[in-house]
């Protein structure tokens, strides 16, 4: 293991933010870090990059982690029960399953990031949660670096949020996580209208898994932009979920607003349709800006600091609060 001092981290998060780390390490091994765990406390991990914000030099030791592998814990004759480690690329990590006909992870295709941060953020898209599939992970605990393991219940799930971004933020590093995905009579979950359409234009009645993660892939490289091309990190905002009370007295002033029911009493709308319509889609503010194709990603044209970011976002929330009484929860992690 070799540390490197004064590193640019603008290479390791997609918003491409030029931020430097005093001190750098790539982690390739449990073994590794657990070494560097017994010398170094004070430490800053990274995985992918690609939720999260950086508005300041980090002056502590960077850990990327970059362990890989992926093995069968165990089959039944419906389901298999799959170990990622946590350098894996999430993407790369769900066609994977899909060439070996695993399903349940189709809908979750294009997300950027690497499989260990997936459950910190419960990622999700067209329906699917991570939560959906999540068998159990294991971490290192920072302060003893011992291992520990945690199952569905223990994580805390909750709308892109776990107990790794709130009791447990920054006191456990994710080694590896357990999917229990099906092995045949796949539960497909094309109920999002913008897939059922990307099938009914190619003509498939039948889809397969494969079929599913190749609909959401022209869909999200139709509406969100490339991080290797435009700085991102996709939905910059959670879509707020109201009392229907609040949605009806929303809805006889704008009676367009799209909406989906989670209960009796409570509606989720849609963030980026909030953001468009207080004027935001694809406005530009020096080198940072909204994307022109949805409101609800902010984005780096180049040099744009973290902090520029930040006061963009801060700003929309302003104004959303202003306009809807609507608070907007940051969904990325802001350093």
């Amino acid at each position: 293991m070799k540390i490197e001092n004064n590193i640019s981290l603008k290479k390791f998060n997609t918003f491409g933010v030029d931020v430097n780390a005093s001190k750098f390490l790539t982690i390739s091994s449990i073994e590794e870090l657990e070494e560097i765990l017994i010398k170094e406390k004070n430490v800053f991990t990274l995985g992918g990059g690609s939720n999260l914000l950086l508005t300041q030099d980090i002056n502590k030791l960077v850990l990327l982690i970059a362990i890989k592998g992926i093995e069968i814990i165990k089959e039944t004759e419906d389901h298999v029960y799959l170990k990622s480690y946590a350098g894996e690329n999430w993407h790369e990590f769900v066609l994977w399953c899909i060439e070996h006909d695993y399903g349940g992870l189709e809908n979750l295709s294009l997300i950027p990031g690497n499989v260990g941060t997936s459950p910190i953020q419960n990622i999700g898209a067209y329906g699917v949660e991570i939560k959906d599939c999540f068998h159990s992970l294991e971490t290192i605990e920072i302060e003893t670096f011992k291992k520990h393991t945690f199952n569905k219940k223990e994580c805390e799930f909750g709308y892109r949020n776990s107990i790794f971004k709130n009791k447990l933020k920054g006191k456990h590093i994710i080694t590896s996580v357990v999917f229990k995905l099906s092995r045949n009579n796949h539960k497909l979950n094309f109920s999002y209208g913008a897939i059922t359409s990307e099938l009914e234009k190619n003509d498939i009645k039948k889809p397969t898994i494969k079929d599913i993660s190749d609909a959401v892939i022209v869909i999200r490289n139709r509406k969100l932009p490339d991080p290797k091309e435009i700085g991102n990190s996709g939905s910059f905002f959670k879509n707020p979920i109201i009392s229907k009370e609040h949605f009806e007295k929303l809805q006889k002033k704008y009676p367009e607003i799209p909406y989906y029911t989670i209960s009796n009493s409570e509606i989720k709308v849609p963030a980026g349709w909030l953001i468009e319509h207080a004027g935001f889609k694809g406005k530009r503010y020096g080198d940072t800006g909204t994307h022109e194709k949805q409101a609800l990603v902010l984005v780096n044209y180049g040099n744009a600091k973290g902090k520029d970011i930040f006061k963009l976002a801060k700003k929309i929330q302003k104004t959303i609060k202003e306009s809807y009484d609507i608070i907007l929860d940051i969904e990325v992690n802001v350093i």
